[in-house]
């Protein structure tokens, strides 16, 4: 296996059911005492808290999102190869014939993997904004409310002399 790339980039692990979080912990230690952090980046078991009624009483429950499968963002060459493959209750990379796939950036942001940067934008609530694109580009519109988490501003456009509701992309308004 030559080397790919310099960039660290998110792999998934295949291993034993359940033994996820073992795997993830000696994956760790293995990195630390060989001295890779700058090669192994981050090792995660995605999980979710879900509800659980059990004897009449509701508790959280800490659930695995993927089970058998660990995520580890990873520059991917020979030794790191190695270390990850090698490593106790790991059964392989996912990927065709062991050839680790790395996950694309949709991929890992679809199954929330890595936060993106909080977003930052430089109008607020009330302020009136130009649309840029889209089916309402040239339009000014009020700010009536900002989703950073979905990207969405939601607008009162005035379109042919009445107020319209509208909800567009943050990248598609600008301060006039």
């Amino acid at each position: 296996m030559e080397e790919q790339s310099n960039e660290a980039l998110w792999y998934v692990v295949h291993t034993y059911s359940g033994y996820e979080n073992k795997v993830a912990t000696d994956l760790q230690t293995m990195v630390e005492n060989r001295r890779l952090q700058d090669l192994i980046c981050d090792i995660k078991v995605p999980t979710e808290m879900v509800p659980e009624i059990k004897d009449g009483k509701e508790r959280m429950v800490e659930h695995k999102l993927f089970p058998g499968y660990v995520l580890v963002k990873m520059v991917m060459n020979d030794d790191t190869w190695y270390v990850v493959r090698n490593t106790r209750g790991c059964t392989g990379f996912v990927g065709p014939a062991s050839k680790p796939v790395p996950l694309t950036a949709e991929e890992v942001e679809k199954m929330g993997v890595e936060k993106a940067a909080p977003l930052t934008v430089d109008f607020n609530v009330g302020d009136t904004v130009q649309i840029t694109a889209g089916p309402l580009e040239g339009f000014m519109g009020l700010v009536e409310g900002i989703d950073t988490e979905s990207f969405k501003v939601k607008l009162k456009v005035n379109m042919f002399g009445r107020e319209t509701p509208a909800e567009v992309d943050i990248a598609q308004v600008e301060l006039p």
